[in-house]
C-alpha cells in the first residue's frame, strides 16, 4: 500500500501575516482559505513542484507557533534557490554543511560554512525562518538515492 505525505500543519500566530509570507515571499500556491467560523480558519499552500502542502490557520493545533525546527524544501540548485528567496525578501543563511556530512544538527550547531566540497546530493543546506520562527531548510539534491 502506498502512503503519501500530503499535508503538514504548521503553527502560526498570525494567519494573514503567514499567508503573505508563504505566498509573496516564498512563492507558494494558494490552494484554499476557508474561514469556517470565528476562531477556525484553514489556509492551505503548496511549494512550487511539491506534492506536499502545508496548512496553517486558527484553531488547528495546540502546538506553539515557532516551534517547528527542521522542515525541508528540496532544491536542485541551492545557490539559485537562495538567490531567488533573498530577492523575494527572505533572510536565508549562507550555504553550509554539517561537520558529520550525514545530515545537520538542530539550530546552528556544528555547521561548516560553504557548500559540500564535492557538491554531493543531500550534503548542502541553507536555512531560514517564517515570521513566527518556524525553521526551514533548503537541501540540495541533484541525484536521488536509490529507491527514492
Amino acid at each position: 500500500m502506498d502512503m503519501k505525505l500530503e499535508v503538514i500543519v504548521v503553527p502560526v500566530s498570525d494567519v494573514d501575516r503567514a499567508k503573505l509570507f508563504y505566498l509573496d515571499r516564498m512563492g507558494f500556491r494558494l490552494d484554499a482559505d476557508f474561514r469556517v467560523r470565528a476562531g477556525y480558519r484553514v489556509v492551505q499552500v503548496t511549494p512550487p513542484g511539491s506534492e506536499c502542502s502545508i496548512i496553517f490557520g486558527d484553531g488547528l493545533t495546540p502546538t506553539a507557533p515557532g516551534t517547528y525546527l527542521g522542515l525541508h524544501l528540496i532544491v536542485t540548485d541551492i545557490e539559485a534557490a537562495r538567490r531567488e528567496l533573498t530577492d523575494r525578501g527572505v533572510e536565508v543563511s549562507g550555504p553550509f554543511r554539517d561537520i558529520t556530512g550525514a545530515f545537520h544538527h538542530p539550530g546552528t550547531a556544528e555547521r561548516v560554512p560553504g557548500l559540500h566540497p564535492d557538491r554531493a546530493s543531500y550534503g548542502s543546506f541553507a536555512s531560514f525562518q517564517d515570521p513566527d520562527g518556524n525553521q526551514w531548510f533548503l537541501q540540495e539534491v541533484t541525484q536521488r538515492a536509490p529507491g527514492r
